[in-house]
């Protein structure tokens, strides 16, 4: 994806700066909730009728309206251009669709082109309209982490969700979450004051909020209402469980603490697939007794059942449940489930089933992985485990040694004897030495090889 703030941090030319891709942004990410414009590659004649109405997007595509274009300006997509406002003053944004399809867009939304709301494209941007926006935008973060503050001070139950400047830095919108009702008179007199510009007050929803701030969802992508989403329609908890999901706050929720969005889009598979279903059928009659419904593998066409003092699961495809109800309305009852359940279907395949492990080793075996290591006694300390050690090290080293010599044994009896001339000479005593002080403690010699330890005394 390409850089969050493109908008924000464009250009003298008004193109962005971020993803260096001259203004048109190839995955999207420059400007949110964008519409694929399939006329882009056709060239269309410029007349009174395509230049009407043009689409515009505010703060990186949070917002989009339909302004009208009574000057006829030749307005491409991605142009920066100058709009009239409601309360005075004008604002700032980026042409985010323009021709034959802004009319389409205005017919799936009902906007009617006789509209007198539908403000007006005063001009394209100027470089000081455009510095004067740069400016606007990058007030944002700090006055709403100020605006928060203030409202905590007042003892406010709200949440400033979102803050956004008008292009020429004389108004500011402020969204925000609450609960209940909030009197915020002197909220906005201190934001005034606080602030020098226009205040206006929007009040807006958890989803709403976050469209406008967006993020990364629980699948890794981002989310559907920062991008693409345009209308949110009511999730309950009925739609999962029609899915078969359970019932989990923690999972079914999204970024918003809402149930996700998502949870609509395979729901009309799920009721179509559930149309052949019989309804109602919590328990059917046996000879054997009462079999309850546990649950209902819907792509699979499969019903499990399972009797009250037994814990086995019946897979009855819907066929034969039916068949089961219209035996149960006559007054008759199957003899057993066993009859009707069939092998509930596994996920693997007979290749998988008829794969088996192979020692490709060689001659190394794996059975010193199956042997289970004694367990130690607590109560040993560690002077006992080292003993342990040392007396399995010396009966290796006795079994070793006896080996060797029985080794030299034969060689010395199939070999004739040499005389060994590397005997070494008997030492002479050292007239410097000193004389040991301690006769039953040996004294250390200097002349001998390797290392030796001072006599303490």
């Amino acid at each position: 994806m390409s850089c969050n703030g493109c908008t924000s941090g464009a250009g003298k030319d008004g193109k962005p700066s971020g993803c260096k891709s001259n203004g048109s942004c190839s995955s999207g990410g420059c400007n949110r909730l964008n519409t694929y414009d399939w006329l882009s590659g056709i060239a269309v004649g410029y007349d009174d009728e395509i230049t009407r109405f043009v689409e515009v997007s505010f703060k990186n595509g949070s917002r989009k309206e339909i302004f009208r274009n009574t000057n006829k300006l030749l307005i491409d997509t991605h142009d920066v251009v100058v709009v009239d406002v409601e309360m005075g003053g004008y604002n700032v944004g980026v042409a985010s669709l323009t021709g034959e399809l802004v009319r389409l867009q205005m017919k799936r939304k009902k906007i009617q082109e006789n509209n007198s709301n539908i403000r007006t494209v005063l001009r394209k941007a100027s470089e000081n309209d455009q510095i004067k926006w740069e400016d606007a935008s990058n007030r944002n973060k700090d006055t709403m982490v100020r605006a928060r503050a203030i409202a905590r001070s007042l003892n406010l139950d709200m949440k400033i969700g979102d803050v956004e400047f008008q292009g020429d830095g004389k108004k500011a919108t402020f969204y925000y979450i609450a609960e209940d009702r909030v009197d915020f008179r002197e909220l906005i007199k201190a934001y005034a004051t606080e602030f020098k510009v226009k205040v206006e007050m929007n009040h807006i929803g958890a989803r709403q909020e976050a469209a406008r701030i967006g993020g990364i969802g629980s699948c890794g992508r981002e989310l559907c209402c920062s991008t693409w989403l345009t209308e949110f329609k009511s999730v309950t908890t009925t739609t999962a469980r029609y899915q078969n999901l359970s019932i989990n706050q923690t999972k079914l929720s999204g970024q918003c603490g809402r149930l996700k969005c998502c949870l609509n889009y395979e729901l009309d598979t799920y009721l179509d697939a559930l149309t052949d279903f019989p309804k109602n059928v919590d328990r059917i009659e046996t000879e054997s007794g009462t079999a309850y419904l546990m649950k209902t593998d819907i792509f699979r066409r499969l019903m499990f059942f399972a009797y009250k003092e037994k814990n086995i699961f019946h897979p009855v495809p819907v066929d034969k449940v039916k068949e089961i109800i219209e035996m149960n309305k006559n007054g008759e009852k199957p003899a057993d489930l066993g009859s009707y359940a069939v092998k509930a279907p596994t996920r693997k395949t007979g290749l998988e089933e008829e794969l088996k492990y192979a020692d490709v080793v060689g001659q190394i075996t794996l059975e010193s992985l199956t042997t289970k290591k004694k367990k130690k006694s607590k109560g040993r300390n560690d002077k006992d485990r080292a003993g342990d050690r040392n007396q399995s090290r010396s009966a290796s080293d006795k079994s070793n040694s006896t080996e060797v010599k029985q080794q030299n044994q034969s060689r010395q009896s199939s070999a004739p004897q040499k005389k060994n001339t590397n005997q070494r000479p008997q030492q002479k005593q050292n007239p410097n030495q000193r004389p040991n002080p301690n006769p039953n403690r040996p004294n250390p010699n200097r002349d001998e090889s390797g290392p030796t330890r001072p006599s303490i005394g």
